[in-house]
């Protein structure tokens, strides 16, 4: 698996699993382990989640996922932003490693910006970093004006990535945010690749899956697996995504794949507004 160095050294592999809405149903629990099993088998040591994500829910799954395999795992987690205080940040830290059964976090996020300072969410992923209970720690959907205040802040600089929704339909990350955190050396983390499946639909990405012989799914993220500096996480639910998302590893795309997908949803010529899903 391919990795990338995060500011602090670490390594992160750019493909992982996503688990938004998983570990909200109880009938969906097995096949949902089963998933995250088949990945981690598969190379795929990355696992995102989040203390919103059922509630708690998917990080409870994840725990019996990676049950006797955990140093085999890079495990990403976020916290809410009204537990973004110093005392809030501990606290959800200590109930996420409970659910998810382990002692650290590879990674852990401010999920998005609150009214929270920056300076005391810093402060609080410092002190878990110094204790061992975080590796790094970084922040979601913050847009340039975010990055730059939070990284004027003491322990800013330390930021290892901006986790933010990007796919072929949301590339406005292209215009500011993504060329400043490149010329930070932060690498971003790409939420929903295929846009909650709307992107399933699109003649471009039906042309070319057509003529590769592979699924839209995996155009759509082989294309943010060629973008520099990217991580990609796409929900993995159910093994058959999986396997997708594995195969698209593999499928480099040509110049002419490249441009045509540039024609059908074109590059930003100006600033826009950071989406959110």
């Amino acid at each position: 698996m391919r990795t990338l160095t995060l500011p602090s050294g670490q390594a992160i592999p750019v493909l992982g699993m996503g688990t938004w809405r998983m570990g909200e149903s109880a009938k969906d629990r097995e096949s949902e382990i089963a998933a995250l099993q088949h990945g981690l088998d598969r190379g795929l040591s990355l696992i995102d989640t989040a203390e919103m994500y059922g509630e708690g829910g998917a990080e409870v799954v994840i725990a019996q996922a990676i049950d006797g395999r955990r140093s085999g795992t890079f495990l990403v987690s976020k916290v809410y932003p009204h537990n973004a205080s110093k005392q809030g940040v501990i606290a959800a830290c200590e109930r996420s490693l409970q659910r998810l059964k382990t002692d650290y976090l590879d990674l852990y996020l401010l999920h998005w910006r609150g009214s929270t300072p920056l300076a005391e969410t810093l402060d609080a992923f410092q002190t878990l970093q110094k204790s061992g209970k975080i590796r790094s720690y970084g922040v979601s959907n913050f847009d340039v004006a975010d990055m730059e205040e939070a990284y004027q802040q003491s322990g800013g600089t330390a930021i290892a990535t901006n986790q933010v929704l990007y796919n072929l339909m949301r590339r406005g990350i292209e215009w500011d945010l993504k060329p400043w955190c490149q010329q930070h050396g932060i690498p971003i983390m790409a939420y929903s690749p295929i846009e909650q499946g709307r992107l399933l639909h699109k003649r471009a990405l039906h042309t070319i899956a057509q003529t590769r012989g592979v699924t839209v799914a995996q155009v759509a993220i082989a294309w943010l697996l060629h973008q520099d500096n990217v991580v990609v996480i796409p929900k993995s639910s159910r093994i058959n995504h999986v396997e997708q998302n594995c195969a698209a590893l593999n499928l480099t795309l040509n110049a002419e794949e490249l441009n045509a997908l540039d024609n059908a949803f074109p590059p930003p010529t100006q600033s826009i507004p950071l989406a959110m899903l």
